[in-house]
């Protein structure tokens, strides 16, 4: 009782500090902190997005008509470009008149959008800081576009993300599950006891292999060979990425289905054969139809462990953070892109707090999973007790 109280309060505190981290990017500036964006006062814009200003600062939006301004051109400022506006005299030996200047400079260029820090934003100061939208819910899940170290506003879209990671997932599934269907039907119906002996620890063996292990074999072997066989750029692509997960999944799916199949009551094959049915005729007919709750709890824990996984996806997507339109693009999953990016975050920061989201979310997609294997497994039972 004392070690479960204890694991349990354990993995509460782990989710409770997960979703407080994760929860707190909501509502918060897009903007780097200490800094503002400034226009002149005579400017009709009052707020934009975080979108809108990457946008405007990739030079994608050049006029404020096109943000519901006036038809300005848009000039861009940064500090750095000060010296492009004042000489050394008025700026002053120690910068100490910088903050007139930037009052100054953005009062009498009527299309300027500056970025400055907070420092050289007096009380006095003769332009207008824009307000710009704070991260919502719907921005962050629906958004097509991942920037998170976009300057000077920063972009939280994850939709191609969680996007990548269904789309990786579902095709390992796809590709693992008939293969690991075959397997276990053979090794609980047609093998003998002495190649089931054999094949079964090898078959659990491959569940011990890191995945690091598997992403070399992936990036290896079966990158070059997409890459050639349907004559692409790269090989790095969602299909790659499924390949190895599938073969990853296996060892899951085969184990799962096969204790499934193998607790078919004998005397249902047997009245099964006795009514002159082929053996397979047996196995489509009858056992697969009644172990079927179990092969599916297989293979959505298959699913499962190819969502979480990191490495061996991190090395043969392509880590490309787009929508995928076709399974042979380069895609980013979720494991992958916390794994690639927390280690170089401000703790505390709004990227920081993006990845947590993340986990957030990789979170409710394994408690789905795990919730349907409850319900697939004691429907199972329930139908045996019945």
């Amino acid at each position: 009782m004392l070690s479960s109280s204890i694991t349990s309060i354990t993995v509460l505190l782990i989710i409770i500090f997960l979703f407080r981290e994760g929860l707190g990017l909501f509502g918060k500036s897009p903007v780097e902190h200490g800094s503002y964006l400034a226009v002149n006062k005579a400017n009709p814009v009052k707020e934009l997005s975080a979108d809108q200003v990457k946008r405007i600062f990739d030079q994608e939006i050049t006029n404020w008509k096109e943000v519901g301004g006036n038809n300005d051109s848009i000039i861009l400022f940064r500090i750095d470009d000060i010296e492009n506006y004042f000489t050394e005299e008025q700026l002053g030996d120690t910068f100490q008149y910088v903050p007139q200047c930037v009052s100054k400079l953005v009062d009498s260029i009527p299309g300027v959008f500056a970025f400055v820090l907070d420092k050289y934003i007096e009380k006095d100061f003769q332009g207008r800081v824009l307000d710009i939208d704070g991260i919502s819910a719907k921005d962050f899940f629906a958004g097509k576009e991942w920037f998170p170290t976009a300057h000077p506003a920063a972009v939280f879209g994850t939709l191609p993300i969680i996007l990548g990671t269904i789309w990786v997932s579902l095709f390992a599934i796809l590709l693992a599950l008939p293969l690991g269907l075959a397997a276990a039907v053979y090794m609980a119906e047609i093998a003998s006891d002495r190649v089931r002996r054999i094949l079964k620890p090898l078959i659990e063996l491959l569940a011990g292999i890191p995945s690091v292990v598997y992403g070399f074999f992936g990036l290896i072997v079966i990158v070059p060979e997409i890459q050639k066989l349907f004559d692409l750029p790269v090989g790095e692509t969602a299909l790659a990425g499924s390949i190895v997960l599938g073969i990853m999944a296996l060892p899951t799916i085969i184990t799962v289905s096969e204790d499934a199949i193998r607790t078919t009551p004998r005397a249902m094959k047997e009245a099964s054969l006795a009514l002159g049915a082929t053996r397979w005729q047996t196995i489509v007919r009858v056992i697969i139809p009644y172990s079927i709750s179990g092969i599916t709890a297989g293979a959505i824990l298959g699913v499962g462990r190819a969502i979480g996984e990191t490495m061996a996806v991190l090395m043969v997507t392509g880590n490309a953070a787009v929508i995928p339109h076709s399974i042979l693009e380069p895609v980013r999953t979720i494991p992958a892109t916390i794994a690639a990016e927390l280690g170089e975050v401000e703790q505390g920061g709004l990227h920081y707090q993006s990845l947590f989201m993340l986990g957030c979310i990789l979170f409710f997609l394994t408690l789905i999973i795990n919730l349907t294997v409850e319900y697939i497994s004691s429907k199972r039972k329930l139908g045996k007790s019945h």
